[in-house]
């Protein structure tokens, strides 16, 4: 196989996306699937407050709702910081 380099952002999300489309498919579909789903909703757990408790159905919506909790934040600061922007 020809290995080329990317020249643009989308070209390198292409080869990156076919990297990791090759390597689901060459994984296969056994036993180590429903542990990997198991790593990531830990991993998932942790990255959400409360979430260690949460059991999986729960903690989508909870990830939904922090998500759009920290799209309303974001929208709130640049809001801020566009008022007390100095002008020059």
């Amino acid at each position: 196989m020809k290995h080329t380099e990317p020249r643009s952002c989308k070209e390198f999300s292409m080869v990156k996306w076919r990297m990791r489309r090759r390597r689901t498919a060459c994984s296969g579909g056994g036993s180590t699937g429903g542990r990997s789903v198991r790593m990531k909703i830990k991993r998932l757990q942790k990255l959400i407050p409360g979430g260690q408790l949460m059991q999986p159905d729960r903690l989508f919506l909870r990830t939904a709702d922090y998500i759009l909790h920290l799209r309303l934040q974001l929208n709130l600061l640049q809001a801020l910081s566009k008022i007390y922007r100095p002008s020059i």
